[in-house]
């Protein structure tokens, strides 16, 4: 997803006057809105969708990170050790 500088950051003051317009843009784009305040950048909107979404990759990424920094500490089992561990095998 890439932001569009031109249609994706938005003046807070757009949210203040006509939040209705700045939710349907999230909704209808599918890409986070910038909010500025002066011309910086203060928060990020986005579809309660995008949220979970990201978080959930978030999360899948550190079980990654954690299986990998378990391989090389030699914390692995076989399959056959593992499916005995959940009483499967």
């Amino acid at each position: 997803m890439t932001t569009r500088f031109s249609e994706d950051v938005m003046p807070l003051t757009d949210l203040k006057t006509n939040p209705a317009r700045v939710v349907r843009h999230v909704t209808e784009a599918g890409r986070p809105v910038l909010l500025t305040l002066r011309g910086r950048g203060v928060a990020v909107v986005q579809s309660a969708a995008a949220f979970d979404a990201a978080a959930e990759e978030r999360q899948f990424m550190r079980a990654v990170v954690a299986g990998l920094a378990d391989l090389e500490a030699g914390r692995d089992l076989s399959m056959a050790e593992a499916l005995e561990r959940l009483g499967i095998g």
